[in-house]
């Protein structure tokens, strides 16, 4: 069965329990305004084009089948977006890396066989695997063949996923699955679907599901002020009722910001403000009143 990935991260401390390996799974069925990983949200393999390394070869002119390389009327290297196919042979002759490729098909056997290298990392610290995206559970069956054989091979598993998707693939991997890193953007399904592209209700009620049935679940909130700062409040609430082990606060940053400018995107619809220290420090009060443990990682 085979899968497609783009990023395989190793020695992660902030994806679950001791040192990790991290694996991003390609496609999402959220677009958040904020998203600093933009090149997880389409499903099909892409070419990332960072023109100041391009030392004018000429080799991806070649290369490309469908002359999606071409030059504009200054001379200045453009690739067309309309028809590159994401074939990625650019990508394979480019001696400077100007041009990479983003997205991969694995497969199961192949991937695990990447994971069982790092044993060693996390039977002395108490970590495991970690699968994010993008969105890894819109991948479900081969992200359940993988759990599956972790599962077998006794490595600590946890899916951070935003719970965009039917409860029936949540029951395809819970038996699985150790610990659940579980996104929330809003409360408001109004305040969400504008954040994000997507209602809430769905989401939410997954959430619930999980808790109910005793699985192991860490909320993870992106913080934006300017954009979801006045749902942390709805969200506390609604998290006082459920059985969460706690609450990571993830303050908004601007690091993703030269990837939209090598994939041809625009950065959303706005740039948002970084949050000041007095502004994390009021949404963590918000939970602690309502009884809800929350830290910044």
């Amino acid at each position: 069965m085979n899968g497609t990935i783009y990023n395989i991260q190793r020695f992660s401390t902030h994806d679950g329990p001791g040192i990790r390996t991290t694996v991003f799974f390609k496609g999402c069925s959220l677009q958040c305004l904020w998203c600093h990983n933009p090149e997880s949200i389409p499903f099909h393999p892409a070419v990332s084009f960072h023109r100041e390394r391009c030392i004018g070869c000429g080799r991806c002119f070649e290369a490309c089948p469908v002359s999606a390389h071409r030059l504009d009327d200054t001379g200045r290297h453009i690739l067309d977006r309309a028809l590159c196919t994401g074939c990625l042979r650019c990508t394979e002759t480019c001696y400077s890396e100007a041009l990479t490729g983003i997205g991969h098909e694995l497969s199961d056997e192949e991937l695990m066989h990447s994971l069982e290298s790092d044993r060693p990392y996390y039977e002395s610290s108490g970590g495991g695997v970690t699968f994010s995206g993008g969105e890894c559970m819109t991948q479900v069956d081969f992200l359940a063949e993988v759990l599956r054989r972790c599962r077998e091979k006794g490595i600590h598993t946890a899916v951070d996923t935003a719970g965009n998707v039917p409860w029936s693939s949540f029951l395809k991997i819970l038996d699985s699955t150790d610990l659940f890193l579980y996104d929330v953007k809003a409360a408001d399904a109004a305040v969400h679907e504008k954040l994000t592209g997507s209602g809430n209700v769905r989401i939410l009620e997954n959430l619930g599901r999980l808790c109910t049935i005793g699985k192991r679940v860490i909320v993870r909130i992106p913080f934006v002020p300017e954009a979801n700062g006045g749902e942390m409040e709805g969200i506390a609430g609604f998290l006082s009722g459920l059985s969460v082990e706690r609450v990571e606060l993830l303050p908004y940053h601007r690091l993703g910001e030269g990837k939209y400018e090598a994939l041809d995107q625009e950065f959303g619809t706005v740039r948002y403000a970084i949050p000041a220290e007095e502004e994390i420090r009021s949404a963590l009060r918000q939970f602690e009143r309502h009884g809800v443990l929350a830290v910044r990682p």
